[in-house]
C-alpha cells in the first residue's frame, strides 16, 4: 500500500511538464492563426516598446561617450566650407547650448546603435501569428531593413555636403557662414534620421502584406498615387527642402518600393497556392468520408 501510494518526484515533473506541453498544444490547435485580443496586443505593444526603450538609453549612453568624435564628424561639411573669402563655422550662442547639443547627438547615436533591436521589436509585434516554418521570414526583415536603415543613413550623410554647397554658393562676397548649433546640427539629425526610416518603409509594407493586411494587388492598383506620395513626402520630410535631399530620397524610395511591391505579389501567389493545397486536403477528407475515432 506504502509503495503503490508514494510519487517518484522526476514522474510528477515530467507529468507537469506534459500537461503544459498538452495545454500549449491545445491553446495552438485553437488558435492557429496567432489572433489576440486587444488587452494581449496591448500588453504585447508595452513589452516591445519597453524593450526597444532598454536598447535605446544603453545605445544613447554609448552616444555620450562617443559625442566628441561624433560632433566632430557631423560639423565637418562645414569645415570644408571655410575659406578666407566665405569664413564657415558652427557658434553656440547661449551656455546651455553645448548640452542640448550633446543630448540631441548621443540619442541619434542610441538610434542607430539600437536599431538592429528596435527594429526586431517592430517586427515582432507586426507578425506575433508567425509558425514555426515561417520564423525565417524575421531573419529576411532583419537581414533587409538593418542594411537600408544603415545605408539611409549613409545615403543622407552623402546628399548633405551637397545640399550645403549649393546653399552656400548663393551667400554674397564679404560675407562669413556663422551658422548656429542649435540650428545645423538638428537639420543634420533630422536628414539623417529621415533617410533612414524613409528605406526601411518599403520593407514595412512588405511586412504588412504578409500579416494578410494589404494584398499586392491592392498596392499594384494604386502605384501611380504612390508614386507621388512618395514624391510628397521626399519634398515635405526632407529637411533641406530643395531639390538635391529630394531628389537623393524619392530616387532609392521609388526603387524600393516597386521591389517590395513585386516580393507582395509574389507572396499572394504563395499564399493561394498554399489555401489552394489545404483546401484540395480538405475536399480529400471529405470525398473519403469520416473516419473511424481510433484514426483520428
Amino acid at each position: 500500500m506504502t509503495e503503490n501510494s508514494s510519487s517518484d518526484p522526476g514522474s510528477s515533473s515530467t507529468s507537469t511538464t506534459g500537461k503544459k506541453k498538452s495545454r500549449t498544444t491545445t491553446r495552438r490547435r485553437h488558435n492557429p492563426e496567432g489572433q489576440m485580443p486587444l488587452k494581449a496586443h496591448l500588453t504585447e505593444l508595452r513589452n516591445r516598446i519597453i524593450k526597444a526603450g532598454l536598447a535605446l538609453v544603453a545605445g544613447t549612453i554609448v552616444g555620450f561617450i562617443l559625442y566628441q568624435p561624433t560632433f566632430t564628424m557631423i560639423t565637418e561639411p562645414v569645415s570644408r566650407l571655410d575659406t578666407a573669402e566665405h569664413p564657415a563655422e558652427v557658434v553656440f550662442s547661449s551656455v546651455a547650448q553645448p548640452f542640448d547639443i550633446m543630448l540631441q547627438v548621443a540619442l541619434f547615436t542610441g538610434v542607430v546603435i539600437s536599431s538592429p533591436i528596435w527594429l526586431y521589436q517592430l517586427w515582432a509585434f507586426i507578425m506575433p501569428g508567425l509558425k514555426k516554418n515561417e520564423k525565417i521570414y524575421t531573419l529576411g526583415f532583419l537581414a533587409a531593413a538593418i542594411p537600408l536603415f544603415i545605408g539611409g543613413v549613409v545615403l543622407g550623410w552623402v546628399a548633405l555636403p551637397q545640399a550645403l554647397s549649393f546653399f552656400t554658393s548663393l551667400t554674397p562676397e564679404g560675407t562669413a557662414h556663422r551658422i548656429q548649433a542649435t540650428v545645423y546640427i538638428p537639420f543634420v539629425l533630422r536628414l539623417l534620421l529621415v533617410f533612414g526610416v524613409a528605406l526601411v518603409l518599403p520593407v514595412i509594407l512588405v511586412g504588412l502584406n504578409m500579416a494578410g493586411v494589404i494584398s499586392g494587388k491592392q498596392i499594384l492598383k494604386q502605384w501611380r498615387i504612390s508614386v507621388i506620395v512618395i514624391a510628397v513626402v521626399a519634398a515635405m520630410a526632407a529637411p533641406g527642402s530643395d531639390v538635391i535631399t529630394m531628389f537623393f530620397m524619392g530616387l532609392p524610395l521609388t526603387i524600393l518600393f516597386f521591389v517590395a511591391l513585386v516580393i507582395c505579389l509574389v507572396n499572394d501567389k504563395r499564399r493561394v497556392k498554399r489555401q489552394t493545397k489545404k483546401q484540395r486536403q480538405l475536399d480529400e477528407e471529405i470525398q473519403r468520408g469520416a473516419r473511424p475515432l481510433g484514426e483520428l
